[in-house]
């Protein structure tokens, strides 16, 4: 991990609303909560919210102002993720921005050949190992579904990714029976629930139903979150002009409504526990019916969502370098290179999704490649300018003076490799020296640099013990 991206928070910012509009989108959700309010399906969370003053009528809950107000303010406004051996790897907050990869994907694409594949327990045990190894992603999600797994198939992606790999991990899990297997593995490899609390390796990630529900399984698995330790996130899943509004306006503050809602619960289960804010905002294409990954609105939302958080003083969720692209072109260049810049550029603290095709039901080893060199360049962009005697270099120009050059001054040695970003993978020979080596295009290039970290990079491994420990669970769960 790069120390820039774990220590330094972007000097070039894009705020997208003022604290008007923030205000604004805040007071719109306290009205949602409050008059038309959310449904809960767990009797204990309905208990904490009727004892702290909400209106609970059967599962049908209105939390009022206050409650909000309160949760808000006893939330953390940073989250210091660690890495398998404990040690601080991200810190969620302010305007640091942590770059990561996604979930359940369906499919994956076969590096070896280029075949898209439903995916299994190997191919988030491969793509965990191959993630390690890139040095501008900051955390792990599974990147696939272990559909061989069957009932187990959340358990062993969680046992897969902390097996093959030192980053933070972002889990998903389908309810306590999950959740608990899950939690036995933390503590198999991290030890004691006071380890789990004091260094979090790992963050739940689960949404609401939307619009306006909150299931008994999601619950459940939020306050066990909430009273262990665990970081959670719970970002809405709203769909605007299926499942929302169809203006994105009435979309985000719904998607705000679905979030607060969740803090609140959480917060009363446990005031100061770690969470997340966020939402993910898609947009209903009408003419097709798909949710695209890439529709700038979509990322205008979590633009939104930067703002609110810092209206808040909350660290937040977001999402970058996804295409709806089926391949690596073009196309999934051109958008992952916006969404990536619009991410750092806002702020955002956990960006996940990145290595995402096909609308998000794709992982690509090549289009993650791709991102971690954008993100390196983002990263260039986002740190700004330095403005200091050493950068002016006026003794310098002086020294020199007119109509002469400066490849052999020792400011010019002293800098050269530092004052200029430097590409790992995209060419900038001469088109006679690309010829001779080729004439690869990026596809080409992405394939062959996958190809060489598979075969090459290796994780250090747990010990046997503790392997044993994680397999039986694993095999109790399914």
């Amino acid at each position: 991990m790069s120390s820039a991206s774990l220590n330094r928070a972007p000097r070039v910012m894009m705020p997208y609303l003022s604290e008007k509009d923030c205000r604004t989108i805040h007071q719109a959700t306290e009205q949602i909560l409050a008059r038309t309010g959310v449904l809960v399906d767990d009797l204990e969370a309905l208990e904490l919210l009727k004892n702290a003053g909400a209106v609970v009528q059967g599962n049908h809950v209105r939390i009022l102002p206050g409650l909000v107000k309160s949760a808000l303010n006893s939330a953390p406004d940073l989250i210091v993720m660690h890495d398998r051996a404990g040690h601080p790897a991200m810190y969620l907050g302010g305007d640091r921005c942590h770059f990561g990869t996604g979930s359940d994907t369906a499919t994956t694409v076969d590096p070896e050949t280029g075949e898209t594949v439903s995916t299994t327990y190997e191919t988030v045990c491969r793509f965990t190992r191959f993630t390690d190894a890139l040095p501008h992603i900051d955390f792990v999600m599974s990147m696939g579904i272990a559909k061989d797994r069957k009932d187990a198939s959340f358990v062993a992606q969680y046992a897969a990714m902390v097996l093959n790999t030192l980053k933070p991990l972002v889990f998903t899990a389908q309810g306590m029976k999950d959740m608990n297997a899950i939690y036995g593995i933390m503590r198999a490899v991290y030890g004691s629930e006071d380890e789990i609390r004091l260094r979090p390796r790992a963050m739940l990630y689960t949404e609401p139903v939307s619009p306006l529900r909150h299931t008994a399984k999601e619950i459940e698995m939020l306050i066990f979150c909430a009273r262990k330790g665990i970081p959670v996130t719970v970002p809405s899943g709203i769909n605007a002009g299926a499942t929302a509004p169809v203006t994105l306006a009435g979309a985000l503050a719904l998607a705000n409504a679905e979030t607060l809602s969740a803090l609140v619960i959480h917060q009363l289960a446990n005031p100061g526990a770690p969470y997340l804010y966020g939402g993910n905002v898609t947009m209903m294409d009408m003419r097709t019916g798909n949710f695209p990954y890439a529709a700038p609105e979509f990322h205008m939302g979590y633009a939104v969502f930067c703002d609110l958080a810092r209206y808040y003083k909350m660290p937040v969720w977001g999402l970058a370098g996804a295409s709806d692209s089926k391949i690596v072109d073009a196309q999934a260049g051109a958008e992952a290179s916006y969404e990536l810049l619009m991410a750092k550029l806002s702020g955002n603290n956990l960006v996940h999704d990145v290595g995402y095709l096909n609308s998000g039901l794709t992982s690509s080893m090549e289009m993650l490649l791709l991102c971690d060199e954008i993100i390196s360049m983002v990263n260039t962009i986002g740190g700004g300018l330095e403005i200091s005697d050493e950068t002016l270099a006026l003794d310098v120009i002086h020294d020199v003076g007119p109509m002469q050059q400066y490849l052999d001054q020792e400011h010019t040695s002293r800098h050269c490799r530092t004052a200029a970003w430097s590409p790992r993978f995209f060419n900038r020979d001469q088109p006679e020296v690309w010829a001779a080596q080729g004439a690869k295009d990026i596809r080409q290039v992405l394939n062959e640099k996958v190809k060489a970290i598979l075969a090459s990079h290796k994780v250090p491994e747990l010990d046997a013990d503790t392997v044993a420990k994680i397999e039986a669970i694993v095999n109790a769960a399914g």
